[in-house]
């Protein structure tokens, strides 16, 4: 029941700060049995809280001691079954001990429990794969070594953001893959236990890098989206396993490009950049989008405003006051959105508790009751009806269609770059 109300938690947290969340291969997680998530790490605690809501098996998180004395955090890490990995850069680079933490996940695993792991043992905003860390193939070997009962299922999850630490802005997809074959490596892992962990090491690395998109900085993955909308004239709000895939191959031919070419590159990124800026929120629908629509949605957002203007009116305080806080602290690019969702799990119902203080001396209990009754559905109308406004921007820009020439040029550009790659 615990790991319930967590997950049913977190599942609103996520449902509030990101405007997409989208999952394929779920039919590939195992109803039952042992099994270990192996998973890319770019987004420090969001990522764990993905895929605790998205999992549909029970899993326990193998999360980095420090965390566990953290006043916010370590709660909930208590309550969702989390286990305390120790780790040589927490302890200055001395020796650490995690005798106990895979002691206690192979028994998870012969119990015929779940396990999470990001084997990259730190979590970093740039969407590339890190070196792995062994521990996830010594676990699974280990497992498999103690009892054939808990060799475990290791399934690869990619993880793939679009400005993960925007509120309302932010997409997620979420792909899980094949299992990783490593029945062949349990008796090399008895004969020399060194080789056959390298070995599944590095099978799982390459399983992962099959289901991410891999680039140097979060803007060239935003380009690459980009890219993939004007080649196929699409304005798909989220990334699709077919987008992720024509995006790994277009950055894979991009690194095999002749270095006589990088000039071109450099300036075609430059227009990639400018026509993302100029498109956004304006024309990144395409021109079929009609009229009726538009003003259907113009009639949605008038005879809505009234509901709208009320939940902004209640719940910007705390977003406001979570901004601030979360600029103050300064956070690490891969570690803001963790922050926002923290802090405004506090200063949310802090905020909310003043406005109804001071409604409780103006308006007396019937107007704390109304509050507390108006509370959710405000707040959940303002977010859709903000939605609705970017949608009618959209529409309206895509009749102008002054962005058309410059797409028809990028798009000959990157035919051009895709001939010269063959």
């Amino acid at each position: 029941m615990t790991y319930t109300i967590i997950r049913g938690l977190l599942r609103l947290l996520l449902a509030i700060f990101y405007r997409r969340i989208e999952v394929h291969g779920l039919e590939r997680v195992p109803a039952r049995g042992p099994l270990v998530i192996a998973a890319n790490h770019h987004n420090a605690l969001v990522d764990p809280m993905l895929l605790l809501v998205t999992i549909p098996r029970r899993l326990a998180p193998l999360t980095k001691s420090t965390l566990f004395r953290h006043p916010v955090i370590a709660p909930f890490l208590w309550l969702s079954g989390a286990v305390p990995v120790h780790r040589r850069q927490d302890a200055g680079g001395g020796p650490v001990s995690n005798v106990d933490m895979f002691a206690t996940a192979i028994d998870r695993l012969r119990d015929g429990g779940g396990i999470l792991i990001f084997p990259e043992g730190v979590s970093r905003a740039i969407p590339t794969l890190q070196p792995l860390r062994t521990g996830i193939a010594r676990l699974a070997l280990d497992a498999a070594t103690a009892s054939p009962q808990a060799a475990p299922t290791v399934l690869p999850v990619g993880l793939v953001f679009h400005r993960p630490a925007d509120f309302r802005a932010a997409r997620a997809i979420v792909v899980i893959g094949e299992p990783v074959p490593f029945a062949d490596l349990v008796a090399r892992h008895r004969e020399d236990p060194t080789e056959g962990v390298h070995a599944l090491t590095e099978r799982v690395a390459s399983a992962l890098r099959a289901l991410i998109v891999e680039a140097e900085d979060m803007q060239t993955l935003r380009l690459l989206e980009v890219a993939h909308d004007v080649w196929h004239d699409s304005a798909e709000p989220a990334p699709s396993v077919e987008r992720l895939a024509w995006m790994r191959e277009a950055a894979r031919r991009l690194h095999t490009l002749p270095e006589a070419l990088r000039d071109r590159i450099d300036v075609l990124r430059r227009e990639f950049e400018r026509y993302a800026k100029d498109a956004r929120g304006r024309a990144d629908a395409p021109a079929r989008i009609g009229r009726r629509r538009a003003l259907w949605n113009v009639v949605r957002l008038v005879s809505g405003l009234p509901l709208a203007l009320l939940g902004l009116a209640v719940h910007y305080p705390g977003y406001r006051v979570t901004a601030a806080a979360v600029h103050a602290l300064r956070p690490e690019p891969d570690e803001s959105a963790t922050f926002q969702l923290a802090t405004g799990l506090v200063l949310f119902p802090v905020s909310w508790a003043l406005e109804a203080a001071l409604l409780a001396w103006l308006g007396g209990a019937w107007a704390v009751a109304a509050f507390i009754v108006a509370l959710a559905p405000s707040g959940f109308y303002a977010l859709s009806w903000r939605s609705r406004v970017a949608r009618l921007r959209r529409d309206l820009g895509a009749w102008t269609g002054d962005l058309a020439t410059r797409r028809q040029w990028l798009r000959r550009e990157l035919e051009e770059l895709a001939e010269l790659t063959r």
